[in-house]
């Protein structure tokens, strides 16, 4: 069942209707199930994401299909190796391919149950240690630091591997690999998993008049919650940032250019000069990726965008096993206890040139704000307008076929992570947004509550 058929039973028999602040009496129901609630866990069966948008010409559909090859495409330095037909890898790295990353269930998604960056730190002759906070049964991740040596904010990606010692790095390249372990021990690296991109292209054309909007619905049972939020902007042109943990990039071509730079260490158009931290010894000129001026070719960072915008929304199933009225008992739950006010149901695009994008419903389930989150959550670095504890409410689409949650990859239990939402004030942050929202959760009955995780897993 689809979300669009799913939402309109339910406002049929007014399972949506009055998001109400209910008291913790409204919510202390008795409680006839003895079973602890537990996570059902990813959904099994097929992919229910990664094809592209219904509705596209021709010509957009081609695009799409070509977009995705590049976005599989995997990088080597010299573009030379067998397999790896990309080039402008490194000289400092986390992986060789977007879709090494967004993998799971389809390209464009998240973490594998296999982490590839085992496999790539020694690839092609490399000699890299892994860091103690990469497994193989662990997501992927990225390593930021809290601080510089001299006590100032950093935040920014330090990679995890390097080139040295690969078959095709320059002659002579010995950049040393960063000494993860130092910084481990002075409690100075948060980390950072991969976001889904599924319908990240319908999100990009929420009209930030929308967001805004959204922001002031239902204030007076937000309030009551110690509900909050804000957007967070661009510097340049103060318009509403929407993708990232932090939501601090405004665009799917911003998010793709900083990532092919960050994460493979590929110059690009957008990021055209070398990061500092990696070093400046390739094997060629920048920006390596590039419009071709002479043919007219369009560089990897629009084919990544294109392909982003272009990919549908994961789309909902039941989960064997699970009833449907139970999926529709927990999205009441799910509404009652106030979740909804933060991953607000939907929005909706606004006038789009791609005709697949405009005026469409889109059911994310994410009011795309940041939000004070505590101390429990907190990694102290601060992007855009977001500060050390605040994160963007990830849109819950998908979630059915996500392993690894929140922001770190810290869990894969959905009730560890709704759980880890609440987090008290301390001398540094604010208490979580989502404290009563939890305490609401806690209040249901077991069965209850198993409903509401049957709902997530859904989706």
């Amino acid at each position: 069942m689809k979300i669009v058929t799913l939402i309109k039973k339910l406002t049929a028999s007014g399972a949506t209707a009055g998001l109400c602040c209910l008291t913790m009496a409204n919510l202390a129901y008795a409680d006839n199930n003895n079973n602890n609630p537990t996570d059902p866990g990813v959904r099994s069966g097929s992919a229910d994401a990664g094809n592209m948008l219904p509705g596209l010409t021709t010509d957009q559909s081609n695009a799409f299909v070509i977009a995705q090859t590049t976005f599989g495409e995997v990088d080597s330095v010299s573009g030379t190796l067998p397999g790896e037909t990309g080039s402008g890898l490194g000289p400092s790295f986390n992986l060789n391919s977007c879709a090494g990353c967004h993998v799971f269930p389809s390209i464009g998604g998240s973490s594998p149950f296999t982490n590839p960056q085992i496999r790539v730190a020694t690839l092609d002759g490399a000699h890299n240690v892994i860091p103690s906070f990469i497994s193989a049964t662990g997501p992927v991740r990225e390593a930021r630091f809290k601080l510089n040596p001299d006590g100032s904010p950093d935040g920014g990606v330090h990679d995890l591997f390097v080139i040295t010692g690969r078959s095709d790095a320059p002659a002579g390249f010995a950049l040393q690999q960063t000494d993860f372990a130092s910084q481990v021990s002075a409690h100075n690296v948060i980390f950072r998993i991969p976001s889904p991109t599924f319908g990240d292209g319908l999100i990009e054309m929420i009209p930030d008049r929308t967001i805004s909007d959204n922001k002031l619905s239902n204030t007076s049972q937000k309030s009551a919650l110690g509900i909050a939020g804000t957007q967070n902007r661009s510097g340049n042109d103060g318009t509403v940032t929407r993708f990232g943990w932090k939501a601090q990039n405004k665009s799917l071509l911003m998010f793709a250019s900083e990532a092919y730079n960050v994460e493979q260490g590929v110059t690009n158009d957008l990021f055209p000069n070398p990061r500092e931290t990696g070093g400046f010894a390739t094997p060629t000129a920048f920006p390596e990726d590039t419009v071709d001026l002479a043919t007219g070719g369009i560089s990897d960072i629009e084919n990544f965008m294109i392909f982003m915008r272009l990919l549908d929304a994961p789309q909902q199933r039941i989960p064997t096993g699970i009833s449907a009225t139970s999926v529709a008992n927990g999205q009441n739950n799910f509404n009652t206890v106030g979740c909804v006010l933060c991953h607000s149901t939907s929005m909706k695009t606004g006038p789009c040139s791609v005709a697949a994008l405009s005026n469409k419903d889109v059911f994310l389930f994410s009011d795309l704000l940041i939000h004070h989150m505590g101390p429990g959550l907190a990694d102290g670095v601060s992007q855009g307008g977001a500060a050390g504890d605040q994160f963007r409410s990830a849109p819950l689409w998908g979630l059915g076929q996500r392993i690894f949650l929140l922001h770190d990859g810290r869990t894969t239990n959905l009730i560890t992570a709704i759980e880890d939402h609440a987090s008290n004030a301390n001398s540094t942050y604010p208490a979580s947004e989502a404290n009563k929202v939890v305490q609401n959760y806690n209040n249901l009955s077991s069965s209850q509550q198993q409903d509401l995780l049957n709902f997530l897993r859904s989706l």
